[in-house]
C-alpha cells in the first residue's frame, strides 16, 4: 500500500483506512450497475488481508474527513489491483459531499442492532404513485446491508431514479438490515408538503390581478368605419374594483358572525371626482325633472 493511506489494524480486530474516494463511473473494466442498485461500496484487496480474521457480517462506517459527515455500508467486492482507491455509490458521494478523489475514513464496524422500523420520505410524489412502492423498495433493499438516519438513498425503477430519505430508524440511528423483519413506513412527499403550504399562501394581490379572471364590460369597441375604441378608463376601475373583492378573511373564527360595510368615503375616493359631479349630464339624479298634472289650472 502507498505510504500516503494508512491503515490500522488493533488488537481487538477493529480496521480503520484512508483511502481516495470514487464514483462508480470511474470503473470502466467493471459493471457499474451493482454499485449504483445499492449500499455497499468497493475496497482493496489489501483491506480484505486485514479483515480475514474479522468474524460476523462486514459493516463499516464512513466519515468524510472535510466535514465530518457519515454514513454506513457494507461491501460489495474487495478489487486486487487498487491499493489506495474506494468505489462508493454515487448517491452516497451526494450525500457525503465527496468529489472525486477526496479522501474518506474508513473503519470497521463490529455490530449494528436489527432494524424494527425505518420511514422513508421520497423527494418526489411521483414515486408513491408505483403500483406497489413497498415491493420495489423491499426488492432494491436487498441491496444494502444497513441504513443510517438522514441517509438520502437514490433506487432505480423503469429506467427513473427515485430519491428517499431515511426519515426515522428504530431501535437507533443505524441499524442493520440483514435477515430481519423491519417494518416500512411512507411519510409525505417533500414536494406535496410544498405544494401544500404553497396553496395556502397565495398571494391575493396576484390572484386578482390575474388576466384570467371575468371582468364584466371591459371589451373594446368597433366603430363602423373599422376603427376601434379603448376605453381604458372603464377598464382601470373595473380592474380595481375586481382587487377588493372576494378577499377571504383568513382570521375568521368559528361562530363569530360580520357583517362589514364598505365606508362611503372610500368608494368616493376609487371613483373619479368628475363622475361624481352631478352638475354633469351624463349622471342619472333621481326626481330632478318636471312635474305636470292633468288638470289645468284656472286663469
Amino acid at each position: 500500500m502507498s505510504s500516503d493511506y494508512d491503515v490500522h489494524i488493533n488488537n481487538d480486530d477493529h480496521f480503520q483506512a484512508v483511502y481516495k474516494s470514487y464514483s462508480s463511473a470511474f470503473l470502466t473494466d467493471r459493471n457499474r450497475t451493482n454499485v449504483e442498485t445499492g449500499g455497499k461500496i468497493l475496497l482493496p484487496q489489501t483491506a480484505l488481508e486485514q479483515l480475514a480474521e474479522q468474524t460476523g457480517i462486514m459493516l463499516f462506517k464512513i466519515t468524510n474527513l472535510e466535514n465530518n459527515r457519515s454514513t454506513h455500508c457494507g461491501v460489495l467486492e474487495f478489487l486486487p489491483d487498487d491499493d489506495s482507491n474506494c468505489y462508493l455509490p454515487y448517491w452516497m458521494m451526494n450525500y457525503l459531499s465527496l468529489d472525486e478523489g477526496n479522501e474518506i475514513h474508513i473503519e470497521s464496524v463490529h455490530s449494528l442492532p436489527l432494524g424494527t422500523f425505518v420511514r422513508f420520505q421520497p423527494q418526489s410524489k411521483d414515486f408513491l404513485d408505483i403500483s406497489n412502492p413497498r415491493a420495489v423498495l423491499e426488492h432494491v433493499l436487498r441491496n444494502f446491508s444497513c441504513l443510517t438516519k438522514g441517509d438520502l438513498i437514490s433506487i432505480n425503477y423503469l429506467n427513473r431514479n427515485y430519491e428517499l430519505l431515511v426519515l426515522e430508524l428504530k431501535p437507533s440511528n443505524a441499524v442493520s438490515i440483514i435477515e430481519c423483519d423491519i417494518e416500512v413506513d411512507f411519510a409525505p412527499s417533500i414536494d406535496s408538503i410544498e405544494d401544500k403550504t404553497c396553496s395556502t399562501t397565495i398571494n391575493d394581490e396576484h390572484n386578482y390581478k390575474n388576466s384570467s379572471i371575468f371582468m364584466p364590460f371591459s371589451g373594446q369597441g368597433n366603430y363602423l368605419n373599422g376603427k376601434v375604441k379603448l376605453n381604458y378608463k372603464e377598464q382601470q376601475n373595473n380592474i380595481e374594483i375586481l382587487q377588493k373583492r372576494g378577499i377571504p378573511n383568513y382570521n375568521y373564527k368559528y361562530g363569530l358572525l360580520q357583517f362589514p360595510r364598505i365606508p362611503l368615503h372610500s368608494i368616493n375616493n376609487d371613483i373619479n371626482n368628475e363622475v361624481l359631479d352631478k352638475n354633469s349630464s351624463n349622471i342619472f339624479q333621481p326626481f330632478t325633472g318636471q312635474g305636470k298634472t292633468l288638470r289645468q289650472p284656472r286663469n
